[in-house]
């Protein structure tokens, strides 16, 4: 048997090229990514970070610019919000200084003095707070919608990077396996499949970290904005409220507190409503990523950070797989046959099962596809390879006493040991076949980005940009709301109430 042995012996280290190829390599592409010569597309947005210069880059999460520059879509919002803080500050020290009262303006004290405009300013009062909680009240549907849909969306991301990394433990073990069996007999293909396993570990860990790290990031914002907008919005809640409460209580100190409380409010509305832009663009600009990726994995802004291999490559590689077991099978059925009939034993022989054909899973040239089912019944598959030498191999406690030519045992033990080390070793290659064309097509990776774009993208845009314009309403509503809030405390000033109502009892000339 010994043809067969060398047969063998070339079998392994070419597998392990091909091992290393598709086990090594890819993972190594999947977390870190190699930047190739692409078209993709780029923004054009200020960068704060070069001098207000445009970023002219395309999506990249690894790119602070792109980060400064996606945040600073928002600007209108927080500009806005830094004028509003800024006139509330010159309001207050104005107020502070010069201590206004009714008589440092005629024309408005004639005006409001009028009793139907007490009753204009209290409807006034009703109609926009009744709209700034009808405005709440939709920025915490949107809000709980967004965290449940972002949450959703990363975990299928983050399923991406397990799935990755259950593949190359798979691939190990079997590598492992492989190792200790080839071990007595191969010294040298064994040490190459401990250094590959030990490759495909250090890859396993780094996508490991990478998922756990990115996941925990991940949560950070999103459980960070969401418990922004529930406290603020929960708050302006409560603050609306408590002035309908002071209004018809007609406590004239409370209702200052209640104004300048809300002066605040309307400035972090409007500076969350900035921060919600900035997540609407970057909801835009992901699930265009994602769409372009599904089209062409090879050619987009996401190819540096999740890219996968060539076509061509991937195809290479699986082909020379299949062609190397499909060789080698070849080989070894022939050398079986070869040995059987230079011992002079006919194939048709009844009950002589010792020359039938070992399964070869892989089809011909030119593809060498992986087809177990073309098979002929009769065939030996790799894993009864062994089962059937038994029946032929000589054990050494029967070669002393002759019993082993009596029985039509004329194959070695350390032979029969050896060819099913190696037959053992293509098996652990063939089962985890699927999961090696998994790594080289990047079948995990599409998979998941398709289920996103094509059931998780719409309904996680709509309700991240639910959640902007139901902010971008509030902070309208809540400014306008605190204009009124103001003036209808400078027509209090100074009269007499009976709680509850509307109109002052007196006048002052």
């Amino acid at each position: 048997m010994h043809p067969m042995s060398n047969s063998n012996g070339v079998l392994c280290p070419n597998l392990v090229f091909f091992l290393v190829s598709t086990s090594v390599f890819s993972p190594i592409w999947i977390v870190f990514g190699s930047p190739a010569d692409q078209e993709t597309k780029y923004f054009k947005r200020t960068d704060p970070l070069t001098h207000f210069n445009y970023y002219s880059g395309g999506y990249d999460v690894r790119n602070r610019h792109y980060w400064v520059s996606a945040a600073f879509t928002g600007v209108h919002a927080y500009a806005i919000a830094g004028v509003w803080l800024l006139c509330g500050l010159g309001f207050g020290i104005f107020l502070t200084v010069k201590n206004p009262s009714a008589s440092s303006w005629p024309f408005i004290k004639q005006y409001l003095d009028r009793d139907h405009n007490h009753i204009l300013m209290f409807l006034l009062v009703l109609l926009f707070t009744f709209l700034a909680i009808v405005a709440s009240s939709f920025v915490l549907a949107a809000n709980q919608s967004t965290l449940w849909r972002t949450e959703k969306m990363k975990g299928t991301i983050l399923k991406m990077g397990g799935d990755a990394r259950q593949t190359i433990q798979k691939v190990m073990n079997a590598m492992t396996e492989m190792q200790s069996l080839l071990l007595p007999y191969d010294p040298i293909t064994s040490r190459t499949l401990k250094n590959t396993t030990r490759l495909l570990g250090r890859e396993s860990h780094v996508i490991h970290n990478f998922v756990d790290k990115s996941g925990h990031s991940i949560d950070q914002a999103i459980h960070t904005s969401y418990i922004a907008h529930l406290v603020i919005v929960t708050i302006n809640l409560v603050m609306l409220v408590a002035a309908l409460v002071l209004l018809l209580l007609h406590w004239h100190h409370g209702i200052i507190f209640i104004i300048l409380c809300c002066w605040i409010l309307a400035t972090i509305c409007w500076f969350l409503t900035g921060i919600d832009f900035f997540l609407n663009t970057f909801a835009e600009d992901t699930c265009s990523a994602f769409a372009d990726f599904e089209e062409n994995p090879h050619n987009n802004s996401l190819s540096s950070i999740l890219p996968c291999m060539n076509p061509s490559s991937s195809k290479r590689i699986m082909v020379g797989i299949g062609y190397t077991i499909h060789t080698h099978i070849a080989q070894l059925n022939s050398k079986i046959t070869d040995y059987y009939k230079s011992l002079g034993l006919d194939e048709q022989r009844e009950g002589f099962v010792g020359v039938r054909k070992i399964c070869e899973p892989f089809s011909g040239a030119p593809c060498y596809s992986y087809m177990p089912e073309s098979c002929p019944k009769d065939a030996i598959p790799v894993t009864d390879l062994p089962n059937v030498l038994a029946r032929f191999t000589c054990y050494q406690h029967k070669y002393s006493s002759g019993e082993c030519e009596s029985d039509g045992r004329f194959l070695p033990e350390a032979s029969y040991n050896m060819v099913s080390a190696y037959s053992r070793s293509v098996q652990y290659v063939i089962d985890v076949h699927s999961d090696l064309q998994s790594l080289t097509e990047c079948s995990f990776v599409k998979n998941g980005l398709s289920e996103v774009v094509s059931h998780q993208c719409r309904p996680f845009k709509v309700s991240v940009r639910f959640l902007w314009s139901s902010m971008l309403a509030l902070s309208i509503v809540m400014v306008l709301l605190v204009l009124i809030w103001v003036a209808k405390a400078y027509q209090d000033r100074g009269r007499s109430f009976s709680i509850c109502s509307i109109t002052p009892t007196n006048i002052p000339r």
